[in-house]
C-alpha cells in the first residue's frame, strides 16, 4: 500500500463520510497532503448516498498549517516565492471545493488548528472544537497574511471586529472561547468530542441530500449581491416538492399530523 495515501484515511458510515488526516506529527499540509485530500473529497462526491463529510484527526493535532520544510525551501530558492504561492493557490481552490460540496461538511477540531489549518475548518459548514484546542490565525507574527481564505471566512463568520482582533494580532484561543466568538459552532470537553460529533454527523445525515444540498445554495445565495436568495429559495421550494423522497415525508408528517390530532379530538 502507497505510505502517502495513508496519510488521509476515508471511512463510511451510513450516509456519512468521513475522512481522517493521519500525517504525523501534526498534519502540517503540502502538495502530497492537498492531493489525497483532492482524492477523498472526489470520493465522497461520487456517491449519491453520502450526506455528510466528517474531517477529523488522529493526531493531537487537527492541523497546524502548512508545512515547515515547504515554508522553508520557500524562503531558500529563488522561484520560492513563486512555489510557496502555488501551494497556497491549490489549498484555496481545495477549501473553496469544501465550501461549495452539495454535502453537509463538519470539521470536528480536536487540537490545535492553525493558519491553513484553521483556514480548513472554516471552509466547513459546521465546527465543533474541543474546549481545549487552540485555533488561530497567527500569520502577521510572521509578516504574513492567511492566504488560504483566512481574512475572507473568518471576516463573513464572525465580523470585521473579531476577524481584526484575531487576525492583526495573531491571538490564538481556546475552543470555549471560540464558541463564544462564533468561531465554531460547538465546543466539548475533548473526551467527549469524538463520540458527540459521530452523534452530531448522523443527525445531520438524517436530512435528504436534496434539501441540504438546496438549503446550502440558499444560504450562500447570501453572500453575494449578484444573486436574489428569496427567489432562489422559491426556487428550490418548487424543485424539492417534486423530489420522491420530499414527498415521502411530508405525505406522512401530514398522515401522523391528522392522526394526533384525531386522537386529541375523541380524548
Amino acid at each position: 500500500m502507497n505510505p502517502e495515501a495513508e496519510t488521509v484515511r476515508v471511512d463510511r458510515t451510513g450516509p456519512v463520510v468521513v475522512i481522517t488526516l493521519s500525517r504525523p506529527p501534526v498534519n502540517a499540509i503540502d502538495d502530497a497532503l492537498i492531493t489525497r485530500l483532492e482524492a477523498a473529497l472526489d470520493e465522497a462526491a461520487s456517491s449519491e448516498e453520502m450526506t455528510v463529510l466528517h474531517l477529523r484527526s488522529d493526531q493531537k493535532t487537527f492541523c497546524a498549517g502548512a508545512d515547515l520544510a515547504l515554508i522553508r525551501s520557500s524562503l531558500g530558492a529563488a522561484g520560492g516565492p513563486d512555489a510557496m504561492l502555488r501551494v497556497v493557490t491549490r489549498m484555496q481552490s481545495l477549501f473553496r471545493r469544501i465550501e461549495t460540496s452539495p454535502i453537509v461538511t463538519l470539521a470536528e477540531v480536536g487540537g490545535a488548528a492553525l493558519g491553513a489549518g484553521l483556514e480548513l475548518a472554516l471552509a466547513c459548514d459546521l465546527r465543533v472544537a474541543a474546549t481545549e484546542a487552540k485555533l488561530g490565525l497567527p500569520e502577521a507574527r510572521l509578516g504574513l497574511v492567511p492566504g488560504a481564505g483566512g481574512t475572507q471566512r473568518l471576516t463573513r463568520l464572525c465580523g470585521r471586529g473579531v476577524a481584526s482582533r484575531l487576525i492583526l494580532g495573531a491571538e490564538v484561543i481556546d475552543g470555549a472561547q471560540a464558541e463564544r466568538l462564533g468561531l465554531v459552532q460547538w465546543a466539548r470537553p475533548r473526551e467527549q468530542l469524538a463520540e458527540w460529533t459521530r452523534d452530531l454527523a448522523a443527525r445531520y445525515a438524517a436530512a435528504p441530500k436534496a434539501a441540504l444540498a438546496a438549503a446550502k445554495r440558499c444560504i450562500e445565495a447570501q453572500n453575494d449581491p449578484a444573486r436574489d436568495g428569496f427567489s432562489e429559495e422559491l426556487a428550490a421550494t418548487r424543485h424539492l416538492y417534486e423530489e420522491p423522497e420530499t414527498r415521502r415525508r411530508v405525505s406522512e408528517f401530514l398522515n401522523r399530523s391528522a392522526t394526533q390530532s384525531y386522537s386529541k379530538e375523541t380524548l
